[in-house]
Order: C-alpha cells, then sequence, then structure tokens
C-alpha cells in the first residue's frame, strides 16, 4: 500500500479505480497510517518478532514501509510551497487565507445547504441543484457565487458528495455556492451532460440573486468529469444550449482537478475510449471522432478564455498528469488571462474529497486564486508575461 502511493500500480480500468483507493490511505493520511503501522510493529516486537526469522522480515517491511510513509508525507507539506509558487508566478503577490477547519467541512453540508433540490432544468429528478450559504448572508449581499460540477465517470456521482471543503471554506468567505446533478450516462448520452451544466449557469445568471449572489460574478469548478464539463463549459458560452441559446453562460474564472480535456488522447489506462464509448458518446472513437474533438476542452481553448486554475495528483492511478499539463500548454499558447498550474506530490485522483491536510491547503490555494481574478484583481486582463 505504501509503495503503490509512490507509484501506481496499474492505470487499467477499472482496476485503477481498486488501486487508487488502496493508496489514498497512504498518500492522504501518511502520518495516520504510519501511526497504525508504528503502533502494529511495536506490539509484534513486544511479542517476540524480532526473535525469528519471519518476524525479522516483517519488522524489516514494516521499516520500509514507514519510511515511504513520512516520505509521502513530506511531499504533501511541501504542496503549500508549490501552489504559492503557481499562484505568484501567474497573479503576482497573493495572500492566502488561513487553512480551513477539518471538523467544519465534515458537517458543512448540514450546516450550509440551505437551499436543496433546487430545480434548474425540465428534469424533475436528475436537473436538481443544493444552495450553499452563511445563514447570516444578507439577501442583498451579491456575493460572488461558485457553481460546482460532481464528478464520476459521467456515470454516477451526486451532489450531495463532492468537494464539501472547498463549499465550506468559499461560504465562510461571504460567497453563495451551488452544487449540480445533471444526467448520467449510459442512460443519457452526450451532449446531455454539458446541456444540464449549461442550463444550471443560465439559472444561476437567472436567480441567484434570490440567494445574495451576484450573477456577474460566476465561477465553476470540478474535479474528474467534472473538471472536464468544468472546462468545457468555461470555454464555450453560448454553445450547447437548445431552447436558451440566447442565456448568458459565460464564467469569470474556472478551478479544474485531475480532470480530462482530450477525450482523442489516451488517459494512461488504455481504456478512455472504450469507457467513453460505454457511457457517454453516442459512437466509437473510431467510428466518428467528431463528437470527442468537439467534446474535448483542449480544442476549444481560444484568446478569451476566463482566467483558469489546474491541477493534478503526481499520483493519480486514474486520469495521468499529462492530461492536465497538455491542456495548460494549450491555454497558455493562446489566452489572455492567467492559468495557473500546480502538481501535487503523489496525490491521488479524489485527494480533495475529504478534508486532510493536503485538501485545506489547496482550498486555501483556490480560495486565493478565486479571490483574485474574480473579485476583480486580476481578471481577464492580460498575462504579465505578455
Amino acid at each position: 500500500m505504501a509503495g503503490s502511493g509512490l507509484r501506481p500500480l496499474t492505470r487499467r480500468w477499472p482496476a485503477a479505480v481498486l488501486g487508487s483507493l488502496l493508496s489514498s490511505t497512504a498518500t492522504e493520511t501518511p502520518r495516520a497510517t504510519a501511526l497504525v503501522l508504528g503502533t502494529g510493529a511495536a506490539v509484534a516486537v513486544r511479542r517476540g518478532a524480532a526473535r525469528h526469522p519471519a518476524g525479522r522480515v516483517g519488522l524489516g517491511a514494516g521499516a520500509l514501509a514507514l519510511a515511504v510513509l513520512l516520505g509521502l508525507d513530506r511531499g504533501a507539506r511541501a504542496d503549500a510551497a508549490g501552489l504559492e509558487d503557481a499562484l505568484r508566478a501567474e497573479l503576482g503577490p497573493v495572500e492566502l487565507p488561513a487553512r480551513g477547519r477539518v471538523v467544519g467541512s465534515l458537517l458543512a453540508r448540514r450546516r450550509y445547504a440551505s437551499a436543496r433540490d433546487v430545480p434548474y432544468g425540465p428534469d424533475p429528478v436528475a436537473n436538481l441543484l443544493d444552495v450553499w450559504r452563511d445563514p447570516r448572508l444578507p439577501d442583498d449581499a451579491r456575493a460572488p457565487v461558485l457553481l460546482q460540477i460532481h464528478g464520476g465517470a459521467w456515470s454516477s456521482g451526486s451532489k450531495a458528495a463532492d468537494a464539501h471543503p472547498l463549499m465550506a471554506a468559499m461560504v465562510r468567505r461571504g460567497w453563495v455556492c451551488l452544487s449540480v446533478d445533471y444526467r448520467l450516462g449510459p442512460a443519457e448520452r452526450w451532449p446531455a451532460q454539458i446541456v444540464d451544466v449549461k442550463r444550471a449557469l443560465a439559472w444561476t445568471r437567472a436567480h441567484v440573486a434570490e440567494y445574495g449572489g451576484d450573477p456577474a460574478r460566476i465561477a465553476i469548478t470540478g474535479g474528474s468529469s467534472g473538471a472536464h464539463l468544468a472546462a468545457l463549459a468555461a470555454l464555450t458560452p453560448g454553445a450547447w444550449q437548445p431552447g436558451f441559446a440566447d442565456a448568458d453562460t459565460s464564467v469569470a474564472a474556472a478551478v479544474c482537478l485531475y480532470g480530462i480535456y482530450d477525450l482523442t488522447t489516451d488517459d494512461g489506462s488504455g481504456t478512455l475510449d472504450e469507457l467513453l464509448a460505454e457511457t457517454l458518446m453516442p459512437t466509437p472513437l473510431g467510428e466518428d471522432s467528431h463528437p470527442y474533438v468537439a467534446a474535448s476542452p483542449s480544442a476549444r481553448v481560444h484568446a478569451g478564455a476566463p482566467p483558469f486554475m489546474v491541477l493534478h495528483g503526481t499520483g493519480d492511478a486514474i486520469v495521468v498528469p499529462a492530461q492536465s499539463r497538455a491542456f495548460v500548454a494549450r491555454l497558455r499558447a493562446v489566452s489572455r488571462a492567467p492559468v495557473v498550474h500546480a502538481e501535487l506530490a503523489h496525490a491521488q485522483h479524489g485527494f480533495d474529497l475529504v478534508p486532510t491536510a493536503r485538501t485545506l491547503v489547496t482550498v486555501r490555494a483556490v480560495a486565493a486564486f478565486l479571490e483574485t481574478v474574480v473579485g476583480g484583481g486580476v481578471g481577464r486582463g492580460p498575462r504579465a508575461d505578455r
């Protein structure tokens, strides 16, 4: 388990999902895992394990695993400096807020999701969203808004599960957050998913002021397939809007975590095209590549793109970090807006689902990015090095 935190055992789908879950214990809670391992080793020593060859081998393996875990812990804590450097390279001097609280994040949905299952579109089951806001926020606050798109390989997941630490932090900083459900594959094929995200953006523009939000300051975020949808929505205002073509679905910024941005390129598993054909796209890639290209954020970059923050873990067993690197390179080649990019040491897919030390450091950096670019700091202005 500790060794898999350094390098994924496999990226083949679906075995990579199990590998990612096993690795996450080591990569995201290395100190706690090391404590459990050390306690077990101490008990084994007291029971005489060191007096037998097999016991000595086991203790040696445990010592090696302990060293790996401590190395993973150092890497995770070094992420704070890497994130700060990435922010300042694109935005200049940035004030980072204080790190959030673990308990506050765990109880966040109960405290802040004051309006649940609000309909935003015609599907009575899938087109629902939750509104997170501080109960003390004035109704006329005109607070900045963050729209969260959940992951789940376009075929599973829920608005109730993802990004609680991030939304809790932003609500405490005076933002309004919306978490969105949307139609899922394979029952609903592309482009149903992006159409629903656009519907949610149109609804937000029209109604978020009723909840204290500012319709002129909307950012979007998501992880995994949610990052794909968030990035695509941010880059294509006006597209995929049947029946609401005139609605303004532009966003002020996008934050994308461990996403897939080119649906025509292998993600490291060797099976991305099979997964997409089974769960999402209307045709296999080999029969018709046009829907795959059109649905790829990498193919949609343009000079007027909003500011982006793109994060990925180097240990991601499900989506290779190369997806994010290539997307960032294409954005930086043409976009006039800031593009913040950071890789987190050995972080796994979905690392931010629970409020670990790494998650809270990452949330702190995301909050700094959003408050700078959406709050009127850098915004859509030119990058400093251009």
